[in-house]
Parts: structure tokens; C-alpha cells; sequence
């Protein structure tokens, strides 16, 4: 407890000041000279919230295929991962990049069976709409 520092008036302005402008947590902590938890702590008691419009950073880009990859093709990118498995000497590496393939080919198909089961699910639900429609212009 002696190392906690109190707060200011100081303190507490620029920190209003500082949520106005809508910076972020870590923005507000090292302009503080305190932690993210305490500043967030003390923006709750003070009823401030933070709101950052900003996108989210990634490595990886959204180009998305313009068809899913079928099961057949999953499964051919499946076997060519088990017949690398094959080769001798693998380094871990290689062997941990392998071992993801799998993972993520698994949850790729269950997911996509999910998907194929949802797509007919909403097919019967644009026909019954389309049904139910029709029969309330009928009884009316």
C-alpha cells in the first residue's frame, strides 16, 4: 500500500481530459505515469469509460475465397499432411506446423458440416415463411 500513489486533482482532470479525447487505456497510463488497471479503476469510479474506434490490427489479410474449399479438398490437403508425416528427419518445427494442419482441417470440416446443416435449416425457414405468407393472403 505505500507504494500506491494518490490522486491528484491534477490527476483526475487530465484523466477526464484524456478519456474525452478518447485515447486509449495504455495511452492514458503512460501519460498518467500509472498502470492500465489503476487508471481503468479509477475511470469506473469516476462513472468514464473508454471508447476507441479503431481497427483491430492483424498479420493475416481478409481475402476470402470466393467458394468454400469443399471436403474433397480438405481432405487431399489432409492426406498430403499425412504423407509428409512420412518423411524422415522431420524437425519439430515442421513436425508442430504439420500437427496444426491437421487441427485446423478437423475443425474445418466439422465446422463446415455445421454450416451445410444451417444452410438447410434456413432454406426450410425461407419456405415456411413463404408458405405462411402466402396463407395469410389467402385469408385475408
Amino acid at each position: 500500500m505505500d507504494n500506491m500513489r494518490r490522486w491528484k486533482k491534477d490527476d483526475v482532470e487530465e484523466l477526464r481530459r484524456l478519456v474525452e479525447g478518447k485515447q486509449s487505456w495504455q495511452v492514458i497510463a503512460a501519460e498518467l505515469k500509472r498502470s492500465v488497471d489503476a487508471v481503468r479503476m479509477k475511470a469506473k469510479r469516476l462513472g468514464l469509460s473508454v471508447v476507441v474506434d479503431r481497427g483491430r490490427g492483424s498479420t493475416t489479410t481478409n481475402d476470402l475465397p470466393e467458394e468454400l474449399p469443399s471436403v474433397e479438398e480438405a481432405l487431399k490437403v489432409l492426406a498430403r499432411v499425412l504423407k509428409a508425416f512420412d518423411q524422415p528427419g522431420l524437425e519439430m518445427s515442421e513436425v508442430q506446423r504439420l500437427q496444426a494442419m491437421v487441427s485446423t482441417i478437423r475443425t474445418y470440416e466439422g465446422m463446415l458440416a455445421n454450416y451445410m446443416r444451417y444452410r438447410e435449416i434456413e432454406k426450410r425457414l425461407v419456405g415456411l415463411e413463404a408458405k405462411y405468407a402466402r396463407l395469410v393472403r389467402e385469408k385475408a
